[in-house]
């Protein structure tokens, strides 16, 4: 295949598995939307641990089928990863309990200088300055469209800090892992799945008490309740997959960065569909600024030196490597 011919497939499976996970996160996050806001489920911890036994469950018909192969992921780095998935998701439910939209917020966007500090101390990554411009650019534009009231105290600074460093190693733990053991997304879910619904649905439950001072079991659940639920979960498995894909394919910082194409998506969409009483100048202008970052953020790290990663590696190494890791990518791509 002619060179120019493989940058344009490579760069539109990239495309596809970005709209993939566009698509899907916005949808699940609508659908929660409706499910929490519209109908009072707010067992957010659990509803997430069933989220990971429809994937889970996805995982077994695709390892049935034969279109997930054996792969092997030690049981501590297993074990190190399930942490770091569910602190965060404990993490972000704390700390918007704890604190104000606005100050949450801010943590969420202090998710991306976190992941660039470890993509420098454990990659090696160098980023140019357009590329450092643009992800500030971005971080300003979702700032100014998202932020509003900022308070915090002690307890709710310390549960943000665990929200966003537990965030960032799981993210930055995705790319290191399906690297270093040669795993696809398939293979990394069929591995990580089980053990995030089994620790969740276990914990999930307690921890909705805590945070809501309610019963999951002692919820009314109709038949409407039910099914937006099961939707959401099948929505979820999408978007699990789709957020192993990027990362594999692209960096953890590329992934936040982009993604926060979803938070102008959500917030244009809550416009339409649930009132237009937020809507007004600077959250257009913040909008407008955040997307103008993407754009350039997608061009100045795709140029020669606007990302790179100092490999030390033999060429032999690097290519045996690559080998491997296309032939566990390949289901990945037809997704």
């Amino acid at each position: 295949m002619a060179p120019g011919s493989k940058a344009e497939r490579k760069a539109a499976l990239d495309a596809g598995a970005w709209m993939f996970n566009v698509v899907t996160s916005v949808g699940v996050i609508m659908v929660n939307k409706a499910l929490m806001a519209t109908h009072g489920f707010s067992f957010a911890t659990t509803l997430t641990g069933l989220h990971f036994a429809m994937t889970t469950l996805m995982t077994l018909v695709m390892k049935w089928l034969g279109y997930i192969q054996p792969s092997y992921l030690p049981l501590p780095e297993l074990v190190k990863f399930a942490f770091f998935a569910n602190l965060s998701i404990v993490g972000m439910n704390v700390s918007l309990m704890w604190n104000s939209v606005g100050f949450y917020q801010i943590a969420k966007l202090c998710i991306i200088p976190v992941l660039c500090i470890l993509e420098i101390i454990f990659d090696k990554v160098r980023y140019s300055r357009d590329t450092k411009l643009s992800i500030v650019l971005v971080l300003v534009g979702v700032a100014v469209c998202t932020v509003t009231d900022v308070s915090v105290d002690s307890q709710g600074l310390l549960a943000a800090v665990i929200a966003v460093w537990s965030t960032a190693l799981q993210q930055h733990y995705v790319h290191h892992l399906q690297w270093k053991y040669s795993l696809g997304s398939f293979n990394l879910l069929g591995h990580t799945a089980p053990a995030q619904a089994a620790s969740l649905l276990v914990l999930g439950p307690f921890v909705d008490f805590w945070l809501t001072n309610k019963r999951v079991d002692a919820f009314n659940y109709t038949s409407i309740v039910t099914f937006f639920i099961v939707l959401s979960c099948i929505i979820a498995v999408g978007t699990n997959l789709s957020q192993f894909i990027c990362i594999g394919r692209f960096t953890a910082v590329s992934f936040q960065v982009l993604g926060h194409m979803k938070t102008v998506l959500v917030l244009t969409l809550g416009f339409l569909f649930f009132g237009k009483e937020g809507l007004n100048f600077h959250v257009a202008l913040g909008m407008l600024l955040a997307v103008i970052g993407m754009i350039w953020y997608g061009n100045a790290s795709s140029k020669p030196g606007g990302k790179e990663r100092q490999v030390y590696s033999t060429p032999s190494e690097k290519t045996q490597k690559h080998g491997v890791l296309s032939s566990q990518s390949e289901l990945d791509q037809k997704v």
